[in-house]
């Protein structure tokens, strides 16, 4: 009866449009009056869930991003990507993917790369003669990008739902390779869909311009090499690499390119501020629904019952990427990442499932979740900016969630395109 009511409550609240932290608060609350338990231990959990010193990542990382939105950096990335691939079937297309993949190195949040680059690139598709649609769906198919690349917000939050045992700077790496995949399978995605509407391509610039253009870009580029290098080799934590973003992104806005205004870093601190409040309680919130779960053995019943359907790794995969697929459609990523893992994590252990690897699947579901109506902010935020309706863009959408599918089939099924960087660096 208490999952009941845990389950029913969420689900409820979720329906009639109750912010997603409420949802979770008031469930939790609910279940543990019912149960007869002191109903401070909901408070107990949600400070506990929220007092963990690896959060400050996430904030940081959001800071460091909207500082180089503002200040200059995202315009002299998008200038360099064209001078690279604009000449390519469908340019501008391949110069918003290329973008996307080096602007997911210094964000690591794809709804903030959906309105950076789908701002810059969005109006310059439309006014060359690109359809609304294909401008949308390339833009916030490419922001997914950012979800598994360094330094991806979300990897933190998988590695703390998981009791901190996993180590970000494995997930930071494991991340790489199936980022750049995705990134190629969107390109050639691209690449098709350009050719069979006939859409233009861009004049190459020539090698000395491309040259220029990535010397001028060197001061917003050399920050994806300090998150990952500095992480990755154990200079400092994730956090404070996180800190050290924001620090180098004010030095490079104000000193080198001197475009940031006091307005922009007004509106960048008090974005951050927002953000990270938001998040946290949210993060509180499904730290005591997530203690709930464990307390009435909902994973171990899990485990037991896909052990009944199957004892086949393969077959678990496929059950689990399912439902991540359809959870994703209906939650936001960051909530579903806290309130699974606790659930789904035991479960592909059980399987000898690497949890590193699972991460990076887990981040691609919910990721494509992300451009899925009903909740689909990336989606959303693309939408807007192009002007058009989520149901045009999700007409001529499919080839590129064929791509995005594709990709999160190789990376469950072929281990090694995660766990192979992160052994490089053992």
């Amino acid at each position: 009866m208490e999952l009941w009511i845990l389950f029913a409550a969420f689900t409820l609240l979720m329906l009639i449009g109750t912010p997603i932290a409420f949802c979770l608060g008031v469930a939790s609350f609910a279940t543990v009056l019912y149960m007869g338990l002191p109903p401070m231990v909901v408070f107990q959990r949600l400070n506990s869930g929220m007092s963990v010193f690896s959060l400050l990542a996430i904030p940081f990382f959001i800071y460091s991003g909207d500082l180089m939105v503002r200040g200059g950096i995202a315009q002299r990335i998008v200038a360099f990507a064209a001078s690279l691939v604009g000449h390519v079937r469908g340019g501008l297309g391949q110069v918003n993917i290329v973008t996307a993949t080096l602007f997911g190195g210094i964000s690591g949040s794809a709804v903030a790369e959906a309105a950076a680059v789908g701002g810059l690139m969005i109006p310059q598709m439309k006014a060359r003669g690109y359809g609304a649609d294909y401008a949308v769906n390339v833009t916030s198919m490419a922001a997914l990008i950012a979800l598994l690349l360094p330094p991806s917000h979300n990897m933190i939050i998988y590695s703390i739902s998981a009791g901190g045992k996993i180590s970000i700077a494995d997930l930071f790496t494991a991340g790489v390779v199936p980022g750049l995949l995705l990134a190629g399978a969107l390109m050639v995605t691209a690449y098709l869909v350009a050719r069979k509407r006939g859409y233009p391509t861009e004049r190459f610039p020539g090698f000395a311009m491309v040259g220029q253009l990535f010397a001028i870009a060197i001061p917003g580029l050399l920050l994806i090499a300090i998150i990952f290098g500095g992480v990755r080799s154990g200079v400092f934590t994730a956090t404070e690499s996180s800190c050290i973003a924001v620090v180098y992104a004010l030095l490079v806005t104000v000193l080198v390119y001197r475009q940031m205004s006091w307005a922009d870093f007004v509106h960048a601190t008090m974005g951050a501020v927002r953000t990270t409040a938001m998040v946290l309680l949210i993060i509180g919130t499904a730290a005591a629904f997530s203690w709930l779960m464990a307390f009435l053995r909902v994973p171990a019943t899990l485990v037991a019952w896909m052990q009944t359907i199957s004892d086949n790794p393969i077959i678990i995969l496929l059950l689990l990427n399912v439902i991540m697929l359809l959870l994703g459609t209906f939650m936001d990523m960051g909530p579903t990442i806290i309130i699974t893992t606790p659930i789904f994590l035991p479960i592909v252990q059980a399987y000898g499932i690497d949890p590193v690897h699972f991460g990076v699947i887990m981040i691609l579901n919910y990721g494509i979740g992300l451009n899925t109506p009903p909740v689909g902010g990336v989606q959303f935020v693309a939408c807007a900016v192009g002007k058009i309706t989520v149901w045009e863009a999700m007409r001529s959408i499919w080839p590129f969630y064929g791509a995005g599918v594709v990709v999160l089939l190789l990376v469950t099924y072929i281990p090694a395109l995660s766990l192979w960087l992160p052994s490089v660096f053992r």
